[in-house]
């Protein structure tokens, strides 16, 4: 009987085949240790060829040892020569087997070979993976036949420039692989921190790209945070690899924490002093010292995250000095972090000794002092000595280190070190745990740090998070809400004015991230409801939720407002929100629209969210209703981006109205947000009408363009008969084209899921501004070639050069525009309004085509006063009453057609951008402008005398006698007699 616990061989065989090129190999008998016999061999060679064939024995000891003649290659008795079946030369031990007490096998290979990656992914490692012999052992429950392999050439290399990198550059790690390669992952194993590696991700810092043959790790801005021994991991030819390079990052002075930085000593009350200078857990080894160091003494002294060198002085100095903490290590160069003590000299204004929550020396005026924070917080407490000797408020920055590692660690998340999917459920749960330690501003700074930046990893990410994170998240949100204001809230909103602002975009954030198998759910604590629901596409009716709070709140969404996610045939998620206590948490801060009036808060905030195919949905109307009020009020939203990013109510999209079935009133908002009601005597009016204008006006324009071109289309060879009238021609018919684009792109904008996340979003923002700002230089060259005609009547002009010319212009200059917006504004998350597919226009991205537009609309207007001032003279000066009559005519006739083709209608953008300005600017500019289209079919095209006539000639009737001016087409048609005909004949003759 064989014992449990018995020891088992896997062998390989090589084999010399000899004979006939089939040959059929021996089946080998019982082997002397005893155990069980091999399988028959069947192999196909070439005569005369070794091969190590895919054999498996299996060889059991049933006393538990092994024979020592196993611990070598066996080898065999040569084989005749004469044998015509193959021979066995030799085996050679690859894996060692061991039965444990539990009843599992572990299989472990031994050195130069390896378990194959298909059998790696269906057994479980026999320890923790990357400890540097990636699939070397392996539990086989129940056992199964298996060995390891011989392991071939690596299949790639790992290369770094130098493994001591420079603080604050780029770190670039690059595999070069000469097989396919497939799952591969980065890690990084620190010196601290994780025991295990850490694996690495995209992120602020990190970025993964490959190519045929190599993929690289970048790491911007490395600091001693990222030093390690990196990891490449990857599959090829049918085995795990493990790559690796040692790297290491030198400290910055900045990463050296001194206590105090300034120090003012009186050597009467304290003759001995303390300097100390930390420095974080480094493999570099650095040494520490102090200079000057006569009469003192200097001692290392560690805590859980630094080494700290502390120096004790024995004697006081007789002047002021400056200590030095040197920091060295073989081939860097020194750290040296001065400290300057002043002595206070008889004389000097101080202040006196003092025990207020820490002990405090006697102070030199003007300076501050600092004392270290009590066990398990980090930071420095301060207090400032007074001018005139008295002491200031004490200011304090100590955290619990608790919090302080979960920011940190948050932070690290996000730049890409570690596994957002399971580091974002731990992280919430134990800041839920965390809540309790919150005692100073600092750790309330802490806690809402570490919020914002797990909302930021799964917004980055698009994790989802399940229902028991989301309870934490709920849960901690509940408990924050409920913090003492005066002592912990007001102090922190002075450090960082955006701090409620913050908690209420990271709340948002991560509540509406539940994954699908989570809905519906429902939550309620005292300060935080939730509820969220999962439509189908198949079954979709209007969104109603209502909350239990005092007075209830309800809410609804019609369901026209998703009639655009039709399209996404995907599930909706709507998440709705409500949070109490927060808006008297928010910053008094109002939009311009809502003036200077005080306001006061109902205590509720709404936030509703739509989810669709992983983007948000912002363009939803929604009707709320905050229960009875009994005085006029305003419907707001937090608008983030107002007053330099600490965010302020907004009414812009939101209108309130009288409720039919109830006494109450309701607000409709028309994007969806954190919406709640101001108190207020007036009332926020909304535009619904200049939002039906503009569609209403696009779409004309859009049906006179196709008109347009189709006339384009008949008259084109007869109209472009010569140079400049083709010239003319061509540079209409691009405006057409470019407005044609831009009007039927920015029609279309609303109906994609909006946001910088949806690439369809971000192409359509692009493109309207491009092919926008082409319609504008295409107009400009237009105006430019009349510009030429009146200064320069007798100059001719090369077709060739300046059709390229106008290509350069119309086509070239805006396409640099867009793309330096896109460039400079899309890293910074400024490009994109909030809820539209449009430039934003709180930055500087949408100045980018309101710049150019207004430049090109000057330009143009002084093209026009001078075809104005080129035909009133010398005709109305010296011309009969009627021909000045006839001139007059003319020149309205010129600015009624110019005036749109020019484009001139957008100087009234210049109103707009008021942010006071009456409504009545904006509906002129949206009725003028988006019928743009008309006017240039009716004014550029139809009215063309050339147009005119081919149209009639085309369609067979009579051309009628024409006494007409047009500058549509830049020409002069003026009756006789006329004392200035000269000068009109030749700008006749030239532009014809």
């Amino acid at each position: 009987m064989v014992c449990s616990a018995a020891p088992v061989l896997l062998l390989a065989v090589t084999l010399p085949l000899v004979g006939p090129p089939v040959a059929r190999a021996a089946q080998p008998g019982p082997s002397q240790a005893g155990g069980e016999t091999g399988q028959q061999l069947d192999q196909e060679s070439r005569a005369g060829e070794s091969a190590l064939l895919s054999v498996y024995v299996q060889l059991v000891f049933s006393h538990g040892g092994w024979p020592a003649a196993l611990s070598r290659p066996l080898p065999l008795p040569p084989a005749s020569a004469s044998s015509s079946s193959g021979t066995l030369a030799g085996l050679s031990l690859t894996t060692e087997c061991n039965v444990k007490p539990d009843g599992l096998t572990y299989c472990a290979c031994l050195s130069g070979y390896q378990w194959n990656a298909s059998i790696c992914s269906r057994h479980q490692l026999c320890q923790p993976p990357h400890n540097h012999r990636p699939c070397s052992c392996l539990v086989l429950s129940p056992p199964g036949a298996g060995y390891c392999q011989v392991l071939p050439p690596v299949p790639g290399s790992l290369s770094l420039d130098t493994w001591l990198q420079v603080p604050g550059h780029t770190l670039n790690l690059t595999l070069h692989t000469s097989q396919e390669t497939t799952n591969l992952n980065w890690f990084l194993r620190r010196h601290t921190g994780s025991p295990g590696p850490i694996p690495l991700q995209p992120g602020t810092q990190v970025s993964l790209t490959s190519s045929q043959g190599q993929a690289v790790l970048s790491i911007r801005n490395v600091s001693h945070e990222w030093e390690g021994e990196y990891m490449c991991c990857f599959e090829a030819q049918g085995f795990r690899w493990e790559l690796y390079q040692l790297v290491r990052v030198p400290l910055r002075a900045t990463d050296v924490a001194r206590l105090p930085d300034r120090l003012s000593v009186s050597c009467a009350t304290s003759p001995r002093f303390q300097l100390s200078c930390c420095i974080p857990y480094t493999p570099l080894g650095y040494m520490a010292s102090w200079s000057p160091g006569e009469g003192s003494e200097a001692s290392l002294f560690n805590t859980p995250g630094d080494q700290c060198l502390v120096l004790a002085t024995q004697h006081c100095p007789a002047a002021d000095i400056t200590y030095t903490c040197d920091l060295q290590s073989p081939g860097l160069t020194p750290l040296r972090v001065p400290v300057s003590v002043t002595i206070i000299q008889d004389g000097d204004t101080t202040c006196p000794e003092d025990s207020a929550v820490v002990a405090w020396n006697v102070t030199k005026a003007g300076h501050v002092a600092q004392a270290p924070c009590p066990a398990n917080r980090a930071g420095v407490v301060k207090r400032t000595c007074g001018p005139d000797g008295a002491w200031g408020p004490i200011h304090s920055s100590c955290t619990d280190t608790r919090l302080l590692a979960l920011l940190r660690r948050a932070q690290l998340l996000w730049a890409g070190q570690g596994w957002p999917a399971e580091e974002v459920p731990q992280s919430l749960a134990q800041l839920l745990e965390q809540t309790e330690v919150v005692s100073s501003p600092s750790d309330l700074l802490a806690l809402l740090g570490t919020m914002t930046f797990l909302a930021k990893v799964v917004a980055d990410t698009r994790i989802p998070l399940r229902r028991s994170a989301l309870e934490a998240l709920l849960k901690t949100t509940d408990k924050v809400l409920d913090m003492d204001t005066s002592s912990l809230w007001t102090p922190a909103q002075v450090q960082k004015p955006s701090a409620a602002s913050d908690l209420l975009l990271a709340v948002e954030t991560l509540a509406h991230s539940l994954c699908p198998q989570g809905h519906p759910f429902s939550f309620s604590l005292p300060n935080v409801q939730l509820q969220t629901q999962l439509l189908t596409p198949t079954v979709r009716a209007d969104y109603r939720v209502s909350f239990s709070t005092q007075p209830p709140l309800w809410a609804q969404i019609p369901r026209r407002s998703l009639a655009p996610l039709d399209t996404s045939n995907s599930s909706i998620t709507i998440t709705s929100l409500v949070l109490r206590k927060l808006d008297h948490l928010l910053p008094s801060n109002y939009g311009q629209e809502l003036g200077d009036s005080l306001y006061a808060t109902p205590g509720l905030v709404l936030s509703i969210s739509i989810m669709t195919g992983g983007q948000a949905f912002h363009q939803g109307e929604v009707t709320m209703d905050f229960g009875d009020r009994d005085n006029p009020f305003h419907c707001v939203f937090w608008d983030h981006h107002l007053f330099q990013g600490n965010g302020g109510w907004s009414g812009e999209g939101c209108q309130v109205q009288a409720a039919n079935a109830s006494a109450t009133t309701q607000c409709i908002c028309r994007h969806l947000t954190a919406f709640s009601i101001l108190m207020s005597r007036h009332t926020v009016p909304g535009k619904p009408t200049l939002e039906l204008l503009s569609q209403v006006g696009l779409g004309a324009s859009i049906l006179a363009l196709l008109v347009c071109l189709g006339v384009y289309r008949l008259v084109w060879r007869v109209v472009v008969r010569n140079k400049l009238a083709y010239l003319r021609h061509a540079a209409l018919l691009n405006v057409v084209l470019c407005l044609l684009a831009a009007d039927t792109c920015f029609l279309g904008a609303p109906l994609l899921p909006p946001g910088p996340r949806s690439p369809l979003c971000l192409a359509a923002a692009f493109l309207c501004h491009f092919l926008y700002l082409a319609t504008f230089f295409w107009m400009l060259a237009q105006a430019l070639m009349l510009a030429h005609q009146l200064l320069f009547v007798f100059h001719q002009l090369s077709k060739r050069r300046v059709l390229s010319l106008m290509v350069v212009l119309g086509y070239l200059c805006p396409m640099g525009f867009a793309g330096a917006a896109l460039g400079l504004y899309l890293p910074r998350g400024q490009y994109l309004e909030e809820g539209v597919c449009w430039l934003d226009g709180k930055g500087g991205a949408r100045y980018t085509f309101v710049g150019p537009v207004l430049v090109i609309v000057g330009l143009n207007g002084l093209v026009l006063a001078m075809a104005m001032l080129k035909l009133l003279r010398p005709s109305l000066s010296e011309g009969p009453q009627a021909e000045k009559r006839q001139a007059l005519l003319g020149v309205m006739k010129a600015l009624l057609i110019l005036t749109p083709i020019f484009g001139l209608t957008w100087g009234l953008g210049l109103a707009t951008l008021l942010e006071e300005v009456s409504i009545v600017p904006h509906y002129i500019f949206t009725i003028l402008n988006t019928c743009q289209g008309v006017f240039i079919l009716l004014f550029g095209c139809l009215m063309d005398k050339k147009v005119q006539e081919a149209l009639l000639k085309r369609f067979g009737c009579a051309q009628p006698p024409n006494s007409t001016i047009s500058l549509a087409t830049n020409e002069s048609h003026l009756p006789e007699p006329s004392r200035g005909r000269s000068d009109n004949a030749s700008y006749e003759e030239k532009m014809t």
